[in-house]
Order: C-alpha cells, then structure tokens, then sequence
C-alpha cells in the first residue's frame, strides 16, 4: 500500500509530489500526456496582472513560497530550471504612465513596480511612452522540469505514463484499489483533463485556449521579458517565445492559423526587426468559473481530492495551494474559502 495515488504530473502534480516527499509520504503517479497546459506554458512568475496594475491575489505570498520551491527541484534535478528576469511593461499612452505611478504607492504592489521609468529599451521595440519594470519576476522551464521529473520518478519507480482508467478504481471506506495498488487517498490533478473526470466533473472547470509562436530573430537582441500586447519571452539562441492567446470557445488541442496570424500581427505592432516563425503551440488552461483554484475534498467519497484550476497562473500558485492540499489530507486543516471547492459542492451532492 503507498499512502497517495496522484493523478496527473503537469505544475499541479509536481507540486503535490514534492509536498509528498517532505512529509515522508509514499505516492504513486499516473500520467497519460493528454494535457498540455502545463508544457506549453510560458513559465512566468509574475505577481502583476499588466493590464490593470494590480497584485494578482494573493501574489505576494505566492512570490515567497514559489522562488525557493523552483529552485529546491533545480538542486533536486540537477537541471537549470529558474531564470530571475524581470519585467518591462510597454505604456502605449501617457495616461498608462500615470496609471503606473498611481498603482506604485498602493500597499503591496510598491515592491514591484520600479517608479523610475525606462524610456528606451532596444533599437527594434518601438515605444513612444517607455516601459515600466515588475521587479521580482522570473521564467522557469516547464517543458524541461516536467519531463525531468518524470524521468526522476521512473528512476524510483513511482510513475506509470498511461492513462488513468476511472472504472478501475474500488473506493472502500478507508482505503481505494487500482489495478492491484492499494492507497489510503488519490489527489486528481489533471489539469483541464478533470471535465472527464466523473467524481470532479461538476465543477465549473470552463477552460481557456492559449497558444504561443516561438520566433527567432537575430537582429532583435533582447534579454528583457516584454510585455505589450503580447509578452516577448527571451529563451536563448535568437529565439523568444510570444504570446499568448486567450480563447473562451475553442477547446481542441491543436495550433490555429487564425491564433498564429493574431500573435503575428500583435507582435510586428511592437517590433520593427525581421523574425522568422520557427514552431507554435496550444494547450488549455484549466480555468474556473469564478477564476479562483479548485481544490478539496469529494463531498462524498472522503479519500477523493482536488487540486486544480490554476488558470493562467499555475506558476504562482501551485507551490502554496500544494502545501495547503496536504494540510487538509494530513491533519483536516480547512482550505482558504477562496479556493474550496465545496463552494460549487451543495447544490450536487448532500454532503
């Protein structure tokens, strides 16, 4: 018997395993790759939503526990994952500039918004307003730290790469059965794959469609993160990944024209170099409906969790959500109300 089964090793269930591991838990983790989102992320951490100015919630305590969490599974995996990076944010108007200086002496967002403004940052970016930085921000390799993971998990021998089969599973009142493995308790993290899921499909889990190009340009020259209309992510070789793109109605896997010509055109809005579209990516976000996680127990089977619906800020919030989700399966320890998912349970089940 392994105390957990976990479903799913996209940022959510890697973030769970290590929760796992520093209670000295045993676990077993099934991954099927049907789920992207977590792949073709961009990686980024950032506190900031740039559209408004505003702290994302509960950023800044995210921002404490995410940085040390990334690089604890850098030295853990011997793999260069974390790139501290900060932001510059392109104003298009002088209004956007004062905006900026307003948002800055609010509590909260003055330790990441730089008051001094830069009026230029390369030949090839065109601004008449300048950019602002966000301070404090970074990339991390998802594609990379989720396939070393998973190479790290198959060396100990805690991983199958198949799809979970949900009719297999026995649930018993104090423990569950799959496949010959017994386990006290299961934690589903699938990622938009929980809309398939029949203990969890209830939830208002709508999703959200983001693709990415990767450019590569070699008169760009740029190591700064951008963010205009598109964020411009440096990632090395002349190579810099833009986007991204936000679709409330398509819900299929794969890469568009019509997403690809959107990032085109938004990104030659903003720099006036040459670049070379080299590869294209799609995943879905596992969005909710009211843009908070979904994370819990199952109302009615009680070794049944959750933990989900990160959205677009996966990055931030997976390493202090985990921490919270083996709170509430360790000791009973009740999860912010914000993120509980027995907020959308009472109309479904009687609990």
């Amino acid at each position: 018997m392994v105390d957990y089964i976990v479903v799913g090793l996209g940022l959510s269930g890697i973030s769970v395993c290590e929760r796992l591991e520093e209670n000295g838990l045993g676990y077993r983790v099934f991954e099927g790759g049907v789920q992207k989102a977590s792949v073709v992320a961009a990686g980024l951490i950032n506190p900031v939503i740039l559209k408004r100015f505003t702290l994302a919630w509960k950023a800044d305590e995210q921002l404490e526990i995410a940085i040390p969490f990334y690089k604890n599974i850098e030295e853990k995996l011997r793999v260069k994952l974390f790139y501290p990076n900060n932001i510059y944010r392109r104003f298009n108007s002088a209004e956007e500039q004062n905006n900026w200086f307003s948002a800055a002496d609010k509590p909260g967002l003055s330790d990441f918004l730089n008051t001094e403004l830069k009026p230029k940052l390369n030949s090839c970016i065109k601004s008449d307003y300048g950019f602002g930085e966000v301070l404090h921000t970074g990339t991390v390799n998802t594609e990379l730290m989720i396939s070393e993971y998973g190479i790290h998990l198959r060396k100990q021998d805690k991983i199958s790469f198949e799809n979970f089969d949900y009719d297999a599973l026995k649930i018993e009142e104090n423990h569950l059965e799959y496949k010959g493995l017994e386990a006290k308790k299961i934690i589903f993290c699938e990622g938009f794959g929980l809309i398939n899921n029949p203990f969890f499909n209830y939830l208002p889990l709508t999703g959200n469609k983001g693709e990415y190009i990767t450019i590569y340009s070699e008169e760009l020259q740029m190591n700064e993160i951008v963010k205009s209309s598109v964020f411009i992510i440096p990632i090395g070789n002349n190579l810099y990944r833009v986007g991204a793109t936000y679709n409330n109605q398509d819900k299929s896997p794969e890469p568009t024209t019509k997403a690809r010509e959107e990032l085109i055109r938004k990104l030659s809005a903003v720099i006036s170099c040459k670049f070379d579209v080299v590869d294209q990516v799609a995943g879905i976000r596992p969005a909710s409906k009211d843009r908070r996680p979904l994370a819990g127990q199952h109302p009615e089977y009680r070794n049944l969790y959750c933990c989900n619906g990160f959205g677009s800020r996966g990055m931030l919030i997976s390493p202090m959500l985990s921490e919270e989700i083996i709170k509430l399966t360790e000791t009973a320890e009740p999860l912010p109300l914000e993120v509980d998912l027995a907020r959308f349970t009472k109309k479904h089940y009687s609990v």
